[in-house]
């Protein structure tokens, strides 16, 4: 049952990219949807792509892993989505429309000299690409996780696979309308999943209170503080750090272009509210879900096979492939994206025209066949992974987005300058030693990024 459930999903994936082709005239369409995106699909598909196999599998299995302060994620990550929804949203859709920008590097160049313009181009596409094969790579190593873990007479290799190919094929039919169409669908997936699957967990725990008492009978005082951290120091630079993922939101590319595709700026408070209740629910419930399966299941091999584990154990066949399907879902949200933004980036940022649908979709089936190959070959957490990729793009782009949007025009050498550093200096700290929260990763890079943006801020634009 649970395998017939899958694949009843995979088709309707399927089916909504065939449909979604005859949409797909022009490299505008393939990419922006023709500016045509309402405030529910883009809310939905925005909130989906952002959230990924983290957000259910990751989110989940660090609570297991953290206990109660894990709490803080809640508050850190929907603080992301107020940042995008109440200052980049609105002022995007009407920004993107007057430069006529389709990607966000091509937004971030526009009113640069040519030289310069074509420098961060280059800069921002190759950023796009670096970052996006290790996210994708990481989706598709979900995906063969979440296909292996629901039905065991399938190998986890041959899940990968299967999962990469649906999420190729329905991309390279129907562009940015399969991608957001699919995306709402799979975030109404994740809701529910993230609606039922905890509630079951707390009462098959017995309740909040007898939750308590689980994690206190576990015997490890760690799991019941609200930060886990020695001393006062510590635990602020921990919780800061955890904000700082928030931060990361404005320099997501695959969720920027949701706002440069809704049609009006009239329908971003609508699409706002959605999108912040949806995040809210979810995050809750996957917190809350992996403090129910570290009482349920203190001994699981894969911390982050929770939710899986949970609802194989909890719920009957049918429901359990939903919930399956819930987490192919977040997965698929946010690879389908994110194949089509790096597709952009060479289609669009790194050739000069003609722009080509062909080109577009050739570079979906390359991406993704480089990210199969990297989930194969260089293991690592989910959460570890997605992180890491996250906060080079949020560092490397976020900055400029927000100063750009919210002061005015930022002299061409500084733009170029917050790029390479927020970048740059992401990836050098990462491969220092962690503190608490990985604060220094998430937050010194972008907020010098931030300075030198501000630096070279001018209300009006000169060169």
């Amino acid at each position: 049952m649970v395998l017939v459930t899958l694949i009843a999903y995979l088709v309707v994936l399927l089916a909504i990219g065939i449909w979604a082709r005859q949409r797909v005239d022009t490299s505008a369409d393939f990419h922006l949807a023709g500016r045509r995106l309402g405030p529910v699909v883009a809310a939905l598909s925005a909130s989906a792509s952002s959230s990924s196999a983290w957000s259910l599998l990751g989110m989940s299995g660090a609570a297991w892993l953290w206990g109660v302060q894990a709490a803080w994620l809640i508050p850190a990550v929907v603080s992301g989505f107020a940042i995008n929804w109440f200052l980049v949203a609105p002022r995007m859709q009407q920004a993107s429309r007057a430069n006529d920008s389709l990607t966000l590097v091509e937004f971030l160049a526009d009113g640069c000299p040519e030289t310069m313009r074509r420098a961060i181009r280059v800069l921002g596409a190759l950023l796009i690409l670096f970052c996006f094969t290790f996210y994708v790579a990481a989706q598709f190593e979900a995906a063969g996780t979440a296909i292996g873990e629901a039905t065991p007479q399938i190998a986890g290799n041959t899940a990968l696979i299967v999962g990469a190919i649906v999420v190729v094929a329905y991309v390279v039919l129907g562009g940015f309308w399969a991608a957001s169409v699919t995306d709402a669908l799979q975030g109404v997936m994740m809701l529910v999943v993230a609606v039922i699957l905890p509630i079951v967990a707390l009462v098959a725990v017995g309740g909040p209170v007898a939750l308590w008492s689980g994690l206190q009978a576990l015997g490890d005082p760690g799991l019941l503080r609200i930060v886990d951290q020695p001393g006062l120091i510590m635990a602020m630079v921990f919780v800061a750090g955890l904000f700082g993922i928030g931060l990361g939101y404005p320099g997501q590319p695959h969720v920027v272009n949701r706002f440069m595709a809704m049609r009006s700026r009239d329908e971003v408070g609508r699409a706002r509210a959605v999108a912040l209740g949806w995040a809210t629910i979810l995050y809750i419930g996957m917190v809350t879900l992996g403090l129910c399966g570290r009482v349920l299941m203190p001994e699981i091999d894969d911390h982050e096979a929770i939710l899986l584990a949970l609802s194989t154990d909890l719920l009957p066949a049918v429901i359990g492939g939903i919930i399956t399907g819930g987490v192919l879902a977040a997965i698929m949200s946010t690879s389908d994206s994110q194949l089509l933004v790096a597709s952009g980036s060479v289609s669009h940022d790194l050739r000069r025209g003609p722009f080509s649908v062909m080109i577009d979709r050739l570079v979906v089936v390359a991406v993704g066949i480089a990210a199969v190959t990297l989930a194969f070959f260089v293991p690592d957490t989910i959460f570890e992974r997605v992180l890491f990729a996250w906060q080079v793009l949020g560092n490397g782009f976020g900055p400029l987005v927000l100063v750009m949007l919210l002061v005015g025009y930022v002299l061409p050498a500084f733009r170029l300058a917050a790029i390479l550093l927020g970048s740059l200096l992401t990836i050098a700290i990462g491969f220092l030693p962690d503190v608490p929260g990985d604060a220094a990763e998430r937050l010194i890079p972008f907020f010098l990024g931030l300075a030198i943006c501000l630096i070279g801020a001018r209300r009006e634009a000169r060169a």
